[in-house]
């Protein structure tokens, strides 16, 4: 039963898609508010939740929702189609995502999992964005660092300038840190959200959405951050 496991792995989905039979996660429908469709998952608009902001949010909808509706040890975010995974063993892509028995053994001794390094190779995370996105988004973010977290600024200026970065909004981490991060995380995208909402009410679905996107740079940079506090 889930409810005996140190660890939930919630699964952002917004489709019907082939699950992990695991215990450890759980499939949750993100923008089901206002959605008839009932795809057999937990919808992200039970409890306290920010369901009705999925179209701009992402999977961070399922994020927010596990923060703040569930009791676990460790808190995962994983993607219908992005999975942890240990190792290659199999041919069959489903038999190598990461299984309870193989995390269990890891929980006392590391607290936060993470995948591995997305390089860039020529494209710096910043110039990335900006060549992909609206650079403003991520310059309005600094502002806000600057604002209400000055000593992450140095780490966000570093971050920027990486090659590589931690992607995807993935991660399996202890209760406190899920704290931790979303509390910090959600308070800089409500704020950005009200700073920039005017101006990007034309942007195009695909733009739309770039609260979620500018989260996975803001999430090295919390990590790095934690990273430099405990050395």
């Amino acid at each position: 039963m889930m409810k005996d496991k140190k660890a939930v792995v919630v699964i952002a989905a917004h489709k019907a898609y082939k699950m992990p039979h695991d215990a450890m996660y759980l499939p949750v429908h993100v923008g089901a508010e206002g959605k008839d469709t009932d795809l057999g998952y937990t919808k992200d608009n039970t409890g306290e939740n920010i369901s009705g902001k999925n179209s701009s949010y992402c999977e961070l909808t399922g994020l927010y929702w596990a923060w703040k509706n569930l009791d676990s040890a460790y808190i995962g975010l994983a993607h219908y189609r992005r999975h942890f995974s240990l190792s290659k063993k199999s041919r069959e892509p489903f038999d190598n995502v990461l299984k309870y028995s193989e995390l269990e053994p890891m929980l006392n001794k590391y607290k936060v999992f993470i995948p591995k390094k997305r390089k860039y190779y020529i494209e710096t995370l910043y110039s990335h964005y900006a060549h992909t996105h609206y650079a403003s988004h991520l310059d309005e973010t600094r502002k806000i660092l600057r604002n209400f977290y000055p000593e992450y600024l140095n780490n966000f200026d570093a971050v920027m300038k990486r090659r590589w970065g931690y992607m995807f909004n993935m991660m399996i981490m202890e209760k406190k840190l899920v704290d931790d991060y979303c509390t910090w995380l959600f308070n800089i995208l409500f704020e950005l959200e009200k700073r920039v909402s005017k101006e990007n009410e034309n942007l195009s679905a695909f733009q739309g959405r770039f609260y979620g996107r500018v989260s996975e740079l803001l999430f090295n940079v919390w990590l790095e951050q934690k990273i430099l506090e405990k050395r």
